[in-house]
């Protein structure tokens, strides 16, 4: 097991998202890993823009509506 320092909450970039949206690295992989996991958070009203990833991407919804 590895122990990941905690890193700070970051407001989302606008290009990213409509609205105000905060982020969580979970896990980032080392090179060559593309892996990437984020607790991301969605102020009221706010919402992603719809974009496609070449390798796929899995979201786990634990609260509220997708």
């Amino acid at each position: 097991m590895e122990f990941v320092k905690q890193q700070a909450t970051v407001k989302a970039p606008a290009d990213w998202f409509t609205g105000d949206v905060w982020f969580d690295v979970i896990y980032a992989g080392k090179e060559p890993s593309r892996m990437r996991a984020k607790l991301v958070r969605f102020s009221p009203g706010a919402c992603t823009h719809w974009h496609s990833h070449v390798l796929g991407q899995t979201l786990h919804v634990v609260s509220g509506t997708a």
